[in-house]
């Protein structure tokens, strides 16, 4: 591979020398997680039962940025299918979610044919094969394709059959060998150890081994009923993991250079530089079938102001069909069960979804559900009932169902509003009140930067408590002095305060917009993972791009925006410090983009537990040794590495082969620290070392890395206070590096605690 390392932050070019220590970020190891074929589904961990293909395939138009109606797929349809687009049309009316899905696969599929430039028929065969590669989905009841919990043993069995409907589906409508076993084979792996599947390695075709890794790629980034997207660089890592077993590496290592998340947002704007032209005939000769209608679009449902209403409402607001299909998921519902409107939108309501509970504390089953009863006998339903809201806890709500009637008296759905009920201030009501009190920026009215920071730390301790997530997107407008020295202050003024006005239009209940300095903005966004986030400052960019500014000539201005998350280990200085190389990562792009930093959270909550006996607490420990594993090469760790190194202003003392020494301050706030405190010295030795496990798969290569973390000096004799920010900033080079744990490491032994009580009373003497 000749061009840069993969990078899922995007990052500069490869680690070239160990005496360069800081630079860019690069991509981690995985959790471990499986990457699942079936359907592009991901399923959650230590799950056993297949799970539903409503569940697998989500509607994400926010993550992909352009829907199958805009003009640019339309016009890609249209070349790429031919007479077989017919086909297509089916599936997206009969589930629109599937149809997305293969039409963001499809276009990837296309995108990464012409960096091959591969021929036109292979390509042509290529993009039909993605498109097509569901469409036996058509063919699922309702009942599987809509339900919105796991699958029994029969029903995977129909959803395993949806595949070969595939085959015979298309089986009629095109002779092509080559495409049809290329589409018998996108579910083999590349190992060949799932059944059913006779070819392996690289006698499956390539274009089912492109396949396999588009839809997997696109199935992680996008969100689900049962687990929020990944970021871009776990996406990536998890495809690293799977390299030689599920995927073929060679395509793998292909696959992470290019910027995916970067191509889906361009397509959204309308840039389709990608889209080459080909001969329609060269289409049509795929197909043995006359050319079918166009397919008509539904009316959208809701108004412009029914929609602002819901999308500003508090309360949470669902609309339900007769037939109990969810057709509106508000972001009140969002913020109340931390369940994401594209997760959920067009699956069967049952009220185990929320875990619904009565005035006494039971499960509602379906027969006794406000919603049920409601659709079926056309009666209102007013109740103080319970849910399971975000990270598990019981909110108490008043949920008030009413059928919704027409004049004839055909009940044709339901409207069910939930109502906060419960007596504890939660984390989005404190910021609403205390955006109330704080300082304002007196130009733009959004919060300055003194309430900026005050709210950071707040969030960051939020974090710590309950691992509430969160999302920070740093922007900045571009050539802002150029707009000032060729239009004038009072044009860069106007600029300002048009993207403040866009900002706070598109702020939701529990974030908070602030003026961070000059031009700079900056967005806490409650609750939010980094791919949500980073849709989100998308969405803020072509927003700004297209507002049109009178003083200067009607021409727009552009801003460049960094997202990242909260993750374990983090301070409100790193988490400022990864949003604004992610944002300096967007300048140097050329400016008006977006680019995300972090691995996230990972779903990690509730807080650490530690021994009832205070000698056994491993935070007492002032000498910690640590041994990890990660999927990816050792020249992509130490990139990843040197992101660590930056973000905590570390200082390397010492390169030497393949370790390195790092020192790393203890920069508490002053008022956290007694006054003959000085600031403590945290010393980390680490040794790369590449590894290839004795089951090591084709092309897998390893990292390992020893990690022995200690005090350099420090006057502080509060001794279980530093060994607690000692366990933190291991927790935060988890986090950076996304690493696993030797089991055998995590074990304190004798040699571990007789180095830590040399280390404590060196330092007292």
């Amino acid at each position: 591979m000749s061009q840069q390392q993969p990078t899922a932050d995007n990052a500069i070019s490869v680690f070239a020398t160990a005496a360069d220590p800081i630079a860019g970020v690069a991509l981690t190891n995985t959790r471990g997680e499986a990457v699942a074929s079936d359907v592009a589904c991901m399923r959650e961990p230590g799950a056993t039962d297949d799970v539903s293909p409503a569940l697998d395939v989500e509607t994400a138009p926010s993550s992909a940025g352009f829907r199958e109606e805009d003009a640019t797929a339309a016009v890609w349809l249209k070349q790429r299918l031919g007479v077989a687009a017919g086909l297509f049309a089916a599936l997206k009316v009969r589930h629109a979610p599937t149809a997305r899905h293969a039409l963001r696969v499809a276009m990837i599929c296309s995108a990464w044919a012409d960096r091959r430039t591969m021929p036109d028929a292979e390509r042509i065969r290529l993009e039909a094969g993605a498109l097509l590669h569901d469409v036996g989905m058509i063919g699922l009841p309702d009942q599987i394709l809509l339900k919105p919990g796991p699958l029994t043993a029969e029903e995977a069995f129909y959803v395993d059959r949806a595949r070969h409907m595939t085959l015979d589906i298309m089986s009629r409508i095109t002779s092509d060998s080559e495409l049809l076993t290329a589409m018998d084979h996108v579910p083999a792996w590349y190992d060949g150890s799932r059944p059913g599947y006779s070819l392996r390695g690289r006698s499956i075709p390539l274009i089912a081994r492109m396949i396999a890794v588009a839809e997997a790629y696109d199935a992680m980034t996008t969100a689900h009923l049962y687990r929020s997207a990944m970021s871009v660089e776990r996406a990536v890592a998890e495809l690293y993991h799977y390299a030689g077993t599920q995927f073929d590496p060679d395509l793998v290592t292909e696959f992470a250079v290019h910027d995916w998340a970067a191509f889906l947002g361009a397509i959204g704007g309308g840039n389709a530089n990608w889209l080459k032209a080909v001969d329609p005939n060269l289409a049509d000769s795929l197909w043995d079938a006359p050319a079918a209608a166009p397919a008509m679009v539904p009316p959208e449902m809701e108004t412009v102001f029914q929609h602002r209403l819901l999308s500003h409402m508090h309360d949470g607001v669902a609309f339900f069909d007769a037939q109990r299909k969810i057709l509106q998921w508000n972001h009140g519902m969002e913020r109340l069960t931390g369940i994401a409107a594209d997760g959920i939108r067009y699956r069967l309501w049952s009220p185990g979804i929320v875990a619904l509970r009565n005035e006494r504390g039971n499960l509602i089953d379906e027969e006794t559900c406000p919603v049920v009863t409601a659709i079926r006998y056309g009666m209102q339903n007013l109740r103080r009932l319970t849910i399971r809201g975000r990270n598990g806890t019981p909110i108490p709500v008043d949920c008030h169902v009413v059928p919704v009637v027409l004049q004839g008296g055909a009940i044709i759905g339901a409207v069910m509003v939930m109502h906060d009920a419960s007596p504890e201030i939660n984390l989005e009501q404190r910021v609403e009140t205390l955006k109330e009190r704080v300082n304002k920026d007196p130009m733009t009215q959004l919060a300055n930067r003194a309430e900026f920071d005050r709210m950071l730390a707040f969030f960051v301790e939020q974090y710590r408590r309950n691992r509430g997530p969160f999302s920070l997107i740093l922007s900045d407008l571009d050539r802002f002095k150029q707009i000032n020295d060729v239009h004038g202050h009072q044009a860069g003024d106007d600029a300002i305060r048009s993207f403040a006005s866009i900002l706070n239009s598109q702020c939701r209940a529990g974030d908070l917009v602030a003026r961070y300095g000059g031009e700079e903005f900056a967005v806490i966004c409650a609750g939010c993972d980094v791919a949500t986030g980073a849709r989100r400052a998308e969405q803020l960019r072509r927003l700004l791009a297209a507002t049109l500014q009178p003083r200067l000539g009607g021409r727009p201005v552009t801003a460049s925006f960094g997202v990242t998350e909260i993750q374990p280990g983090d301070t409100a200085e790193t988490v400022l410090r990864r949003a604004d190389r992610a944002l300096l990562e967007a300048k140097a792009k050329g400016r008006n983009t977006v680019v995300q930093l972090g691995s996230g959270n990972n779903g990690e909550t509730g807080r650490r537990k530690s021994s009832f006996w205070p000698w056994r607490r491993e935070s007492v420990q002032l000498a910690v040794s640590r041994v990890f594993h990660t999927d990816v090469p050792p020249n992509v760790a130490l990139e990843k590495l040197r992101g660590f190194i930056a973000d905590h202003q570390g200082r390397v003392t010492r390169v030497e082969r393949n370790r390195m020494d790092i020192e790393i301050e203890d920069r508490r706030p002053r008022q956290e620290r007694r006054r003959s405190d000085r600031p403590a010295c945290f010393a980390l030795e680490v040794i790369l070392e590449e590894e290839r496990p004795r089951e090591a798969r084709q092309g897998t290569v390893r990292t390992r890395l020893q990690v022995h973390a200690t005090l350099a000096r420090y006057r502080d004799r509060r001794r279980r206070d530093l060994a607690e920010r000692l366990h933190d900033l291991l927790e935060s080079f988890r986090s950076y590096m996304m690493v696993t744990e030797e089991e055998a490491s995590t074990r304190p032994n004798i040699l571990t605690r007789a180095v830590s009580l040399a280390a404590h009373w060196l330092q007292r003497r």
